[in-house]
């Protein structure tokens, strides 16, 4: 019985910290998606690269949505021994545990085709945004001032982009080298010249780089929600 109530108590503590980690998303994912702008100037230099290829804002909003629900489900189940509310939360778990094995399995035997993938969503928004939309235009500079990269692929994303039709040259970054200056205008033969690797391939080799920190994360996350849907069928099954 002391047993269960420790179990109990620390599956309560657990979830409360999930709950609150869920509302700081979710607060920080509307602060994005409003202001945008300020997001970056404080927090451009440290975010993640990875993010910068989505919509940071709605990625946070639908992430702590998801990290809230579960971290509410879990406090409530084990505070009121509910089984229902538990096992609830051991089935999302589960989904969640199965789809971050699936995108890590796609992610390293079918790097090529989740590369065409994301070309195939990015690159058009590059071609559409880039120099009229001021946040999404933050966004990638930042990206590409960090990695020393130039667009997605290279520099041929920008082609008929507004800021490509608007300035008459590529972005500076796509022709920054030794003997290069970001104040030279970035033409496509020069562009052509350099040729600067794009974001997805820097992003791999930064990755890869750095895989034993990027794999220690993964399997702490894996081995976290393990314990957890443990604990959880644990209270299930001694609940009266």
């Amino acid at each position: 019985m002391q047993c269960f109530s420790f179990i109990k108590t620390i599956m309560i503590l657990f979830n409360l910290l999930i709950f609150l980690c869920g509302a700081a998303l979710l607060a920080v994912g509307i602060w994005v998606s409003i202001d945008g702008a300020s997001f970056l100037k404080i927090f451009g230099p440290l975010s993640s690269s990875a993010m910068q290829f989505v919509n940071v804002g709605y990625f946070l909003i639908a992430a702590g949505a998801v990290v809230f629900a579960l971290g509410f489900l879990g406090c409530y189940g084990a505070q009121t021994e509910s089984k229902c509310a538990l096992m609830t939360f051991f089935f999302i778990l589960l989904l969640i545990f199965i789809a971050e094995v699936a995108a890590a399995v796609v992610a390293l035997v079918y790097t090529t085709m989740a590369e065409h993938f994301l070309t195939l969503l990015v690159v058009p928004a590059i071609k559409k945004d880039y120099g009229s939309q001021k946040d999404f235009t933050q966004v990638w500079n930042t990206t590409m001032t960090e990695l020393k990269c130039c667009g997605f692929t290279n520099y041929t994303d920008f082609e008929d982009s507004p800021y490509v039709r608007e300035n008459n040259a590529f972005p500076p970054f796509c022709c920054n080298n030794v003997t290069n200056t970001a104040n030279e205008t970035c033409t496509k033969e020069k562009a052509d010249e350099q040729k600067v690797e794009g974001c997805f391939q820097q992003l791999l080799y930064d990755i890869r780089t750095n895989a034993v920190t990027v794999g220690g994360v993964a399997a702490g996350i894996g081995g976290l929600e393990l314990a957890a849907m443990i604990v959880s069928m644990y209270l299930y099954c001694n609940l009266q």
